[in-house]
């Protein structure tokens, strides 16, 4: 029988966003690092439906008490989802790489799997689905996109906040590891916003606190202030916001390395800088995470290939030589209606977990639901 992390590792690859292998095997240290033996082997019999504890101790043929236990504990470490209902039983679900079980080690980071995960990022972006699918989005910071006719409610982070009534915020998982590595940027580190049950979820697993909408639009507003950019999950209803940095973001790291990150977001804005009016006073360049305005001999260039259309170079720009302007209609991204519909493209485009498998997937929990010993 394969070793319990390879079994593991093959497990977490046939979900969307994937769990690409490596030459080194960084992958299976990660796996190691964060997972029991008995915990990895207890994954294999969870899937993307949440399902009651019975359910997967029938699957797994093992005691009730004991797998409750185990799911518990390893949700509680982050290691998998759980959802819990008043009058329900709980119901767990497996987890993915990212975004996923890593980033719910936040505030149990230690160096060790910082570095593990510094050193895996790139083969999980360059070799994963993310240019197929993103699974966050960018979207543009508050000052910098005009009210104007054809602007959709979650092209605005404000009123994807106002679509909602419960509020979570936790710190940010990236700029807590670079601090461990002794990189801190120094950026506002409590700026991780989530919504609905994906709130409930941060609070009750000990990540985070609750906060109100005015607490929430002040950290959106201190994003713009402070450069970061806003990232939610790509989707019409996304239940999280990050606000992320150049120097520290997992995901925004990688992009910058690619030679054309604006082909890897799902942005329907870019920016526009006019030369004439410019004045080169290089504001935009030090708020531009992607190096899509550069300076040399006293002279600003734009590389539309790079912009992700954070709009954070519009809204400090003196002069209005740098606005924001929606990408042709060619351009348009398809944005999921829902994070199951991100992972069923996900799914999809990489020939794993497609609908049809999603539908064998959930066939099969109903079935163990009405079999399993109650």
């Amino acid at each position: 029988m394969a070793d319990t992390y390879e079994r593991l590792a093959v497990f977490l690859d046939e979900l969307p966003a994937g769990f690409p292998r490596t030459e080194s095997g960084v992958e299976l240290r990660i796996l190691h690092k964060l997972f029991s033996p008995e915990q990895a082997e207890l994954v294999l019999h969870l899937s993307l439906v949440p399902e009651p504890a019975r359910v997967v101790a029938f699957r797994a043929r093992q005691p009730l008490e004991q797998v409750t236990a185990m799911l518990e504990e390893m949700e509680q470490k982050g290691l998998i989802s759980g959802n819990h209902k008043p009058g329900r039983p709980a119901e767990f679900a497996a987890a993915h790489f990212a975004i996923g079980f890593y980033e719910e080690q936040v505030n149990h980071l230690d160096q060790e799997l910082v570095e593990l995960v510094g050193e895996y990022l790139p083969a999980f972006i360059e070799q994963g689905a993310w240019e197929l699918v993103p699974q966050l989005r960018t979207i543009p910071v508050g000052e910098s996109i005009a009210v104007q006719a054809g602007v959709m409610p979650y092209e605005r982070a404000e009123e994807i906040v106002r679509a909602h009534t419960t509020f979570a915020v936790r710190n940010c998982v990236c700029r807590q590891g670079q601090q461990l590595t002794g990189k801190d940027c120094g950026k506002p580190l409590e700026t991780c916003l989530s919504f609905a049950g994906a709130a409930h979820q941060t609070v009750y697993t000990g990540r985070g606190r609750f906060i109100t909408l005015d607490e929430t639009l002040a950290i959106l507003k201190q994003a713009e202030e402070t450069g970061l950019v806003l990232q939610p999950s790509n989707s019409k209803n996304p239940i999280i916001i990050c606000a992320c940095c150049g120097c520290c973001c997992g995901v925004l790291l990688n992009l910058k390395r690619h030679p054309k990150p604006a082909s890897l977001v799902a942005n329907p804005f870019i920016a526009q800088h006019d030369p004439e009016i410019c004045t080169s006073c290089g504001a935009c360049i030090e708020r531009c995470q992607m190096e899509a305005l550069t300076q040399a001999k006293g002279s600003t260039t734009f590389h539309p290939d790079r912009c992700i259309g954070c709009g954070l170079c519009t809204s400090t720009c003196p002069t209005g030589a740098v606005t924001l302007a929606r990408k042709p209609i060619s351009e348009q991204p398809d944005i999921p209606k829902n994070t199951l519909d991100t992972y069923l493209r996900l799914g999809k485009k990489r020939g794993k977990l497609g609908t049809g498998d999603l539908i064998g997937v959930v066939a099969r929990s109903k079935i163990h639901r009405f079999i399993a010993p109650r």
